[in-house]
């Protein structure tokens, strides 16, 4: 029996953790009950747990304390969803309790487990049982008791784990919609998913495989050809290459469309796990921040052809340059914007109309995500990285974003950040619509937070899976309407969907009602909904607004 474990073996723990987690992904998206298409807890965990993996794999600490240290930075960055989020702050405190440790054993393992416990439950606003914090917090109490009777690290952690998955199976009786589902806790399950990946490595079991990538049907060029024009005659001076995962449903298509108008010589080759480019542009940085939309980046390239055309043209026409060796790829510096206003603006959504929008009401950056595309903390930071602003306001616009921004207040050292709890587009529009440039800062935060209070949120989509739930039977596919995130109404024909919706009383009691239609609607669809809302909401202004959104076919705001 394993007693302690040192620095290469926590990393090897967390290896398997993300491993174990990466193969149980879709089993734990599939535990969220709610039936609208966001069931990303598993997907957030795995993504976040991955970003620990990354950092571990380039530095190599060699002690527990450092690799705790850098395992919990990755997460932090990393964090996608409140799943992703609670997890980070978990092993946060577990790596301050282990700061200057080099081994450790089921004591101390104990201990740094309660940590970040509390660390979690310290930063969670209204801390819900039933969920992954009931769980790590039973599982470390028993971790501390285990400990006090056999110290040793696999002992401990095994004792852990029971506690963990009694916890995990009393999540159904602690929230009624899961026990009316009759399934557990998703991210209660993710955590147990870990702390067993960490026991199974510290007993010398394989590790899970995980998906392998299907063949490529394309090369992508390592280098381009450079001898055939002038310096002066590169428009785009950025050769640009990744692999990324596709972590979700994301179409790549939007993506390949999006590339052929910042860039040239473009070789785009997708396959259900990965997506793989090869493109010159001179925005080498936005095309990385849309590949993180669809997943983790896998490998990444930049090279600067104009730099390197210069320097061929140097050499000996008549000699053939030997092809270089692929560089590794090296960590973004971080850069900064330098500040050239009091003001800047950054905001989630997804979708070209909504983004046009929130650009022409003066957002400065948008991060391309929200239902089932949750970005992570480190994607919003490099927004507001990159917002000349002394003071960056960010709308998240999803409940499950919110957490994830939160994490750049502490992160942002040059910029002050203020995160206003948009949980839907409508409720970000009006926040913005409410910003007065001249204001103190303190002023347009509640300005801007009165405005969300005011605003009544409709979103209309389909059932991912089936479901009973609220007195509702639903059925994978039918239209769903939620109200202010609860759910309203199901029907299986969209224009009675509609109907029921325009009649409620948000929308009764509005003056002002915005429809703004998703990808999936055409116009003449869209402006016959809007004629729906005008007849039956007499007393409002309707208008129609193409939002382009995915996911949802209307997002309607009712102010």
């Amino acid at each position: 029996m394993k007693k302690t474990i040192d620095g290469a073996a926590f990393c090897r723990m967390i290896a398997h953790a993300s491993a174990s987690l990466n193969v149980q992904k879709q089993v734990i998206n599939d535990l969220n009950v709610f039936p609208v298409p966001d069931g990303d807890t598993g997907t957030n965990m795995s993504l976040t747990i991955g970003t620990a993996v990354a950092e571990l794999n380039k530095k190599n600490p060699d002690t527990v304390g450092n690799a705790a240290s850098i395992a919990a930075g990755g997460m932090l960055r990393g964090a996608r969803g409140n799943s992703g989020v609670i997890l980070s702050l978990l092993f946060r405190g577990f790596a301050k309790a282990l700061r200057e440790q080099e081994e450790i054993d089921g004591a101390l393992f104990a201990a740094a487990l309660n940590e970040g416990v509390t660390a979690a439950y310290s930063a969670v606003m209204k801390p819900a049982e039933g969920t992954i914090l009931t769980v790590s917090r039973l599982s470390a109490a028993r971790a501390t008791n285990a400990a006090e009777k056999n110290p040793a690290m696999e002992y401990v952690l095994s004792e852990t784990i029971k506690a963990g998955e009694a916890a995990l199976e009393n999540t159904v009786m602690q929230n009624p919609v899961l026990k009316k589902a009759g399934v557990v806790d998703a991210g209660g399950k993710g955590f147990v998913v870990i702390l067993q990946g960490m026991l199974d490595e510290l007993k010398g079991k394989k590790m899970p495989k995980e998906p392998k990538s299907a063949p490529q049907t394309e090369e992508v060029r390592e280098k381009a050809d450079f001898a055939a024009f002038e310096t002066g005659d590169i428009k785009y001076a950025y050769c640009t290459e990744f692999i990324c995962s596709r972590d979700n449903e994301k179409d790549p298509e939007l993506m390949r469309q999006w590339l052929t108008t910042i860039g040239d010589s473009l070789v785009f080759v997708e396959d259900d796990e990965i997506i793989k480019v090869h493109v010159h542009t001179n925005h080498p940085g936005q095309v990385m921040e849309q590949a993180l939309t669809y997943g983790a980046l896998l490998k990444a390239k930049i090279e600067n052809m104009r730099e390197q055309h210069t320097e061929i043209l140097g050499k000996d026409d008549l000699e053939t340059a030997a092809p270089a060796e692929p560089e590794e790829p090296r960590e973004e510096a971080r850069w900064i914007a330098p500040a050239e206003k009091k003001y800047g603006f950054v905001t989630v959504c997804a979708g070209a109309g909504l983004e046009a929008v929130f650009r022409d009401l003066g957002v400065d950056g948008v991060i391309s995500g929200g239902q089932t595309m949750n970005p992570a903390t480190e994607d919003i930071l490099r927004v507001i990285d990159h917002t000349p602003a002394e003071v960056v306001f960010v709308l998240p616009n999803n409940k499950n974003i919110i957490m994830a921004a939160q994490q750049c207040i502490k992160l942002s050292e040059e910029k002050a950040v203020v995160v206003i709890p948009s949980e839907t587009v409508p409720q970000g529009i009006a926040a913005m619509l409410a910003v007065d440039p001249d204001a103190e800062q303190e002023e347009n935060q509640g300005a801007m937070e009165a405005a969300i209070q005011r605003v009544r949120t409709a979103q209309i989509t389909y059932a991912a899976r089936d479901s009973d739930l609220d007195g509702f039977d639903i059925r994978a596919g039918d239209y769903l309407a939620l109200q202010d995130g609860k759910l309203f109404g199901i029907q299986k024909e969209l224009d009675a969907l509609l109907s029921a919706l325009a009649g409620g009383e948000a929308q009764q009691n509005a003056e002002f009602i915005t429809l703004f239609y998703g990808e999936d609607v055409t116009e003449e669809q869209a402006n016959q909904a809007g004629a729906l809302f005008a007849a039956a909401c007499p007393n409002a202004e309707v208008s129609v607004i193409a939002g382009g959104q995915p996911v949802y076919y209307y997002l309607i705001s009712a102010e």
